[in-house]
C-alpha cells in the first residue's frame, strides 16, 4: 500500500474516531475503550474526566466510553489506537513496554520504596518524560492512574515465601519484565489475557495470578483463588493514552482541555483507589480468602539479579538510577 493510500485509510479511521464530528450540534466526540468493569475506580475516574471535558469545552468536546472490553483487550485497544480507530484507552504500563521500552522500568520489582516515592516519580519529570515517549508509536500519554501494588493470589497453595512459588503456574500480563520477575522468584510465568483469567484459574490452566486488591475483587477471582499474599512486588501504574492521530488533530485549546481533565481525574482516582483497595481486602477476606502478609525482604532478595540484567541497558539503567534518587517525601 502506497503512502497516499495509507493516509486515506488513516483519514477514514480518524473520521470514525470522532463520532458525530461536524454534526448538527457540532460536538466532537472521541471514543474511549477499556477493559474494566464499570464498578472499577479507574472507570469511574475516566467518566469523571469525560464530564470535565464536556464542562470545560462548553459541550463542544465529548468522550464516549466503551468499558468491559467492548472494543477489545488491552493490547488490541492499543493497536486500534495506534491506527486511529480508537481515540483513548487505559492500559497497564506493562503492556506499553512492548511498544515504548522506557515503560519497562515500572515493571521492575520493588522499584518504588513507598507510595510517596512512587507518586513523586510519576508526577515529576521522569513521569512526564515517559508519557511523552510513545509518540513514535502513535500514542501520547495523558496521565498515570494509581493501580496500587500487585501481589500474588493462588488457588490451592498459600504463598508465604518465594520457595512456595516453585512449580506454580502464575498468570502474568504480556510483559517480559513480569515474566522475568515470576521466573526469578521460582514460579512458571504464563501470559494470559485478563478477560480469560477467571476460566483459566477455574480450569487449572494456571495455579494463580498477581494483581492489586480492587482488580482481584471486581474480577471475582477470589471465588476460585482462596489465598492472597500481600508481598507487593510491583506497583505498575495504569496509563491513559490518546492516539496521536486524534491528539494532533485537536486544537491547542482542546488539547489543554483534555490534559487538564485527565490530570484532575488522576487526582480523583487516587482517592477512589484508596477506598476501593481497603474495601476489596475486607470483602475478599469476608468471602473466605486468607490474607497473608509475608516477609517482603525474602522476595526482594530473589529479584536482585534482575537489576544487574536491566543495568546492562543504558537507557533503563539511567531511569533506575534517577528513580532511586527521587526523594520519597
Amino acid at each position: 500500500m502506497g503512502v497516499t493510500a495509507v493516509k486515506k485509510v488513516i483519514y477514514v479511521l480518524f473520521l470514525l474516531v470522532f463520532v458525530g464530528c461536524k454534526s448538527d450540534s457540532d460536538v466532537k466526540t472521541i471514543k474511549l475503550g477499556h477493559g474494566l468493569d464499570i464498578s472499577h475506580p479507574v472507570h469511574k475516574s475516566m467518566a469523571y474526566m469525560a464530564d470535565k471535558v464536556a464542562e470545560k469545552s462548553d459541550g463542544k468536546l465529548a468522550i464516549q466510553i466503551y468499558p468491559s472490553q467492548q472494543l477489545g483487550t488491552e493490547r488490541e485497544l492499543v493497536e486500534l489506537l495506534q491506527i486511529g480507530s480508537v481515540g483513548i484507552t487505559k492500559v497497564s504500563a506493562s503492556v506499553l513496554e512492548n511498544f515504548a521500552p522506557s515503560y519497562r522500568v515500572f515493571s521492575i520489582p520493588f522499584i518504588f520504596r513507598d507510595d510517596e516515592h512512587r507518586f513523586n516519580v510519576l508526577e515529576g519529570d521522569i513521569g512526564t518524560e515517559i508519557l511523552d515517549d510513545g509518540r513514535e508509536f502513535w500514542f501520547h500519554g495523558l496521565c498515570f492512574y494509581d493501580a496500587g501494588s500487585r501481589s500474588f493470589y493462588t488457588k490451592d497453595k498459600p504463598i508465604h515465601t518465594p520457595e512456595d512459588l516453585r512449580g506454580q503456574k502464575i498468570r502474568v500480563m504480556q510483559s517480559q519484565t513480569a515474566i522475568n520477575m515470576v521466573e526469578a522468584l521460582g514460579g512458571s510465568a504464563t501470559p494470559i489475557a485478563f478477560g480469560e483469567l477467571y476460566t483459566a484459574l477455574q480450569q487449572g490452566v494456571v495455579d494463580g495470578a498477581e494483581n492489586n486488591p480492587p482488580s482481584f475483587y471486581t474480577s471475582r477471582h477470589y471465588e476460585v483463588s482462596k489465598y492472597y499474599t500481600i508481598n507487593e512486588h510491583s506497583a505498575v501504574p495504569d496509563v491513559l493514552i490518546i492516539s496521536t492521530h486524534v491528539w494532533d488533530n485537536l486544537t491547542p485549546e482542546e488539547q489543554q482541555i483534555v490534559k487538564e481533565a485527565a490530570d484532575e481525574s488522576a487526582e480523583y482516582q487516587k482517592e477512589l483507589w484508596k477506598i476501593a483497595s481497603d474495601e476489596a481486602l475486607q470483602k475478599v477476606e469476608a468471602a473466605g480468602v486468607e490474607i497473608i502478609y509475608p516477609d517482603k525482604s525474602l522476595f526482594q532478595e530473589k529479584v536482585e539479579s534482575l537489576y544487574e540484567e536491566y543495568g546492562a541497558d543504558p537507557v533503563l539503567n539511567d531511569l533506575i538510577v534517577r528513580i532511586q534518587n527521587v526523594e520519597g517525601e
